[in-house]
């Protein structure tokens, strides 16, 4: 799996990450939304560098233009709800992409801290030879990851997949090198250091889809 580290160099990228974390803003779901929205955008500019290119002609009022243009079908498809904001992020610069959504999960079965994810919710479109961005914006364990990804290959073939996470834990993207093919690239805009004993990314933000649409039963 290629590992992309994006905040490695300084750019208004960490100076978004910094307002995500920091819990005077935090208050304002609005400013949240719109930061981890930002945060996709620079994540879908760096991720746009890698991608197949051909060569276009674009007619303008006045000739011929020469230049390039994005070859390959691309399926956005964040995990519900967190991955929201940073697929709008995506999406407004792929807005020509297809998009697909799926839900999963932390169940406690026994109301510890013991959990197994739960993949529920899916609208998927066919990813039949198409590059498949997920996004999700915690990466902790990986495994809501991997449960995602091992669904959206069951009956079908992507030629590839990017993984975009925002904040993610070395616990977490080991689970991936373990778990996923290598045709697989993941995209991190900034690494933490671990996961506490609850596996929570340590130091974290807490919880994005709280943080962006309010706490939850």
């Amino acid at each position: 799996m290629k590992i992309h580290y994006i905040s490695e160099n300084n750019s208004v990228l960490n100076h978004f990450l910094g307002q995500i974390r920091n819990v005077n803003v935090q208050n304002d779901s609005m400013r949240f939304r719109r930061n981890i929205e930002r945060i996709g955008e620079i994540m879908a500019y760096e991720l746009s560098k890698i991608l197949p290119y051909k060569e276009v002609e674009i007619q303008t009022p006045l000739g011929i233009k020469k230049t390039t243009e994005i070859d390959t079908d691309l399926v956005l498809c964040p995990i519900l709800r967190a991955g929201l904001p940073l697929h709008n992020g995506f999406l407004n610069y792929f807005d020509h992409a297809e998009n697909s959504f799926v839900s999963a999960c932390r169940y406690h079965p026994n109301g510890d801290d013991e959990f197994e994810i739960l993949v529920e919710y899916q609208a998927i479109s066919n990813l039949n030879n198409k590059t498949v961005l997920l996004l999700d914006p915690m990466l902790a364990t990986g495994q809501s990851i991997v449960a995602v990804h091992k669904k959206l290959i069951e009956n079908a073939a992507p030629a590839e997949f990017h993984i975009v996470v925002v904040i993610a834990a070395p616990e977490g993207i080991a689970h991936l090198e373990e778990n996923l093919p290598e045709n697989c690239h993941l995209w991190v805009a900034s690494l933490d250091e671990k996961l506490n004993e609850k596996n929570y990314i340590v130091p974290g933000l807490g919880d994005a889809g709280d943080l962006a649409y309010g706490s939850k039963l």
